[in-house]
C-alpha cells in the first residue's frame, strides 16, 4: 500500500490500491538499482515522491551553483513549483517546458495559486472531487483576480471578473469552506523536507 500523512487527512485519497502486486514488487528492487547506479534515491514514506520533488527544487534553487531546475513530470501539483524562469516544469511526452508564465496560460492562475486551483476543481488522480459546480474556468477567473481562497468575498456581487452562477459558486463555497481548505490541504506540497546538505552529492556520475 502507498500511502502518506495525506491519507489521514482524507479517505479518499489515492493509496496503492489497483496496483499489480508484480510490479509492486518491483519498486524497492528498482531503488536498489537505482543507488547501486549512482542515482540519489529519496524513500518517501511519511511523505509522497511529489513532495520530495517539491523540496528538491526548493533546496537546488536557492544554491547559486544551480543555473536551473527542472522538474520532469506532467502532474498538476508540480505546477506550484515553478518559480519564474529558475525552476521550470518539463512534460517530457510533448518535450514542452512551462515557466511560470507558461503555468499561468496554461491553468489561467499563477504556480503561487495551483494549490487553491486544484482545491476548487479537484484532483482525480490524486482521489479528491473539489467542490459542486466549480469548474477549471470558473476557478481560473476568480482566482487569478483573488490569488487564494480567503480572499474570495463571500458576496459575489462583489466579484469584479465574469463568471456564470457566480451566486450559486458563492453559496457552495461557503457551504463547503472547510473541506475547500482541506483539498487545499491535501494539494499542497511539503518543501520543508531535510533532503540532502549540499546539491554537490545529487551530481551524476557521483565523484570518485
Amino acid at each position: 500500500m502507498i500511502e502518506s500523512f495525506r491519507n489521514a487527512l482524507w479517505p479518499g485519497y489515492k493509496t496503492g490500491a489497483g496496483i499489480d502486486p508484480a510490479l509492486f514488487a518491483q519498486f524497492p528492487l528498482l531503488e536498489e538499482e537505482l543507488a547501486a547506479a549512482g542515482f540519489v534515491v529519496w524513500p518517501m514514506i511519511e511523505f509522497e515522491a511529489d513532495d520530495a520533488l517539491a523540496a528538491a527544487a526548493a533546496s537546488a534553487a536557492g544554491d547559486p551553483r544551480v543555473e536551473r531546475v527542472i522538474i520532469c513530470t506532467p502532474d498538476k501539483d508540480l505546477a506550484q513549483c515553478v518559480r519564474g524562469t529558475r525552476i521550470v516544469q518539463l512534460n517530457r511526452r510533448t518535450r514542452t517546458y512551462y515557466d511560470e508564465a507558461g503555468i499561468e496560460e496554461k491553468f489561467g492562475v499563477p504556480p503561487a495559486s495551483i494549490p487553491d486551483y486544484l482545491a476548487l476543481v479537484g484532483d482525480a488522480a490524486d482521489g479528491f472531487p473539489g467542490l459542486p459546480g466549480w469548474g477549471a474556468k470558473s476557478a481560473a477567473r476568480v482566482l487569478a483576480r483573488y490569488g487564494r481562497l480567503e480572499e474570495i468575498p463571500a458576496d459575489p456581487r462583489a466579484w469584479q471578473v465574469p463568471v456564470t452562477s457566480a451566486k450559486a459558486l458563492a453559496q457552495t463555497l461557503d457551504r463547503e469552506r472547510e473541506r475547500a481548505l482541506l483539498f487545499r490541504a491535501l494539494a499542497t506540497l511539503r518543501t520543508d523536507i531535510p533532503l540532502f546538505d549540499d546539491v554537490e552529492t545529487l551530481r551524476w556520475p557521483p565523484k570518485a
